[in-house]
């Protein structure tokens, strides 16, 4: 192994910015800025998620995110401010510094993930049944 997850999490922190609970707790709701969970559908079905926050699989992002991808969603165009969680921080790094590089901007993910919203008490919401359907359709190229 040439490089290993730790490496790839360490360059991913010096690069991307994290915020807090309390920083991303304070970005809920307003009209600008875009949770996304980018966990696995069994995860959000299993342990519920931030409110308001749009699902947006890891294996799903870049093809999302770029405008010639025949799977973009029009979101990531809107120039708004993106927070990507996931369960504990790592994979919401490694994503973040992925779109970053792309040039999605601003970005940045909660340092914790979902773990860390949860233990600091902050609310999470069940999965509706529309957003697990929703979730599996893709659009064929």
């Amino acid at each position: 192994m040439k490089v290993g997850y730790k490496e790839l999490l360490a360059e991913a922190d010096r690069a991307v910015e994290a915020v807090t609970v309390e920083q991303a707790a304070a970005m809920r709701g307003k009209p600008d800025v875009v949770f996304v969970d980018i966990r696995d559908i069994r995860e959000l079905n299993r342990e519920g998620t931030i409110e308001g926050a749009m699902h947006a699989p890891r294996g799903m992002l870049e093809f999302w995110v770029d405008p010639e991808s025949p799977y973009h969603k029009p979101v990531f165009s809107s120039g708004k401010r993106f927070v990507l969680f996931c369960a504990s921080g790592w994979r919401s790094a490694l994503a973040t510094l992925a779109l970053q590089r792309m040039g999605l901007a601003p970005i940045c993910h909660l340092k914790g993930g979902l773990t860390a919203w949860k233990n600091a008490g902050l609310p999470v919401a069940a999965v509706a049944m529309a957003e697990k359907s929703q979730a599996r359709e893709e659009p064929k190229p």
